[in-house]
């Protein structure tokens, strides 16, 4: 009696380690491990480019607030501010910066105190500008960073030398060599903004989407971009860019 007793402890207590393990599997098949997610600060990021883009200052506010009670520093807000000006023009980026202080001023009234982060690191006086941001553009990307620096040859840079060396010298080495935003806060900044200007610029949405998964911002997180955008600006301009995120490799 004892012997069989002790069999069917065993038996029992095989069944219930193979049921464990079948309801284990089971679960990670229906429940797989969540995708990574944007974190509050990248979120808080995302939406303040977008309405500093759309011109909506009431939903700006809100943002900014979020974002700061999220961490973000008053330096890094303002810099994603200052960084919009590149991609959607100096009157969106001064009412964005108009109503960073007007939020300001109303938190301070109530008593709250926000840290105002490190400042910029601003480029030698004597830095060639325009191989620095060839370097940047190139780290962006991911290509080596020592490479021999060539002009434009042909397309938009060689037919407007001009252009070519405002995006090197001012937007990748001026504003990019500031280090209050990483490369992959800047690229988010710009990822949400061209998907808000709407039709017409797919192919730089494009190529920004691919520097910004070059700098470490998942696919998965560039969806979650598009989702915010569905239920914060325009389904219509979550739906476009969708169509140019599938696109890429």
């Amino acid at each position: 009696m004892k012997k069989n007793s002790i069999i069917y402890k065993m038996k029992m207590y095989f069944t219930a380690a193979f049921l464990l393990i079948l309801n284990c599997y089971v679960a990670t098949a229906q429940y797989p491990a969540s995708k990574q997610a944007l974190t509050e600060k990248q979120r808080a990021i995302t939406l303040i480019s977008l309405f500093t883009a759309k011109g909506d200052l009431t939903k700006l506010r809100q943002a900014i607030n979020s974002g700061l009670d999220a961490g973000l520093t008053i330096n890094e807000s303002k810099e994603v501010l200052v960084h919009l000006y590149a991609y959607c023009g100096f009157p969106r980026s001064i009412q964005g910066l108009n109503a960073l202080m007007a939020t300001l001023e109303e938190r301070k009234a109530k008593g709250l105190k926000d840290n105002m982060g490190r400042e910029a690191t601003l480029l030698p006086k004597d830095t060639n500008k325009y191989e620095s941001g060839w370097k940047n553009l190139a780290k962006l990307g991911g290509r080596p960073e020592n490479g021999p620096i060539e002009k434009p040859t042909s397309g938009y840079g060689a037919f407007s030398p001009e252009i070519d060396r405002f995006l090197k010298e001012h937007l990748f080495a001026d504003l990019f060599s500031r280090d209050v935003l990483t490369f992959a806060e800047r690229e988010l900044v710009t990822v949400s903004v061209l998907i808000v200007l709407g039709s017409g610029v797919e192919p730089m949405l494009g190529s920004h989407m691919d520097l910004a998964m070059k700098q470490g911002i998942t696919k998965d997180q560039l969806e979650e971009v598009l989702t915010i955008v569905e239920k914060s600006v325009s389904k219509a301009d979550a739906d476009a860019a969708r169509i140019v995120l599938a696109s890429r490799n």
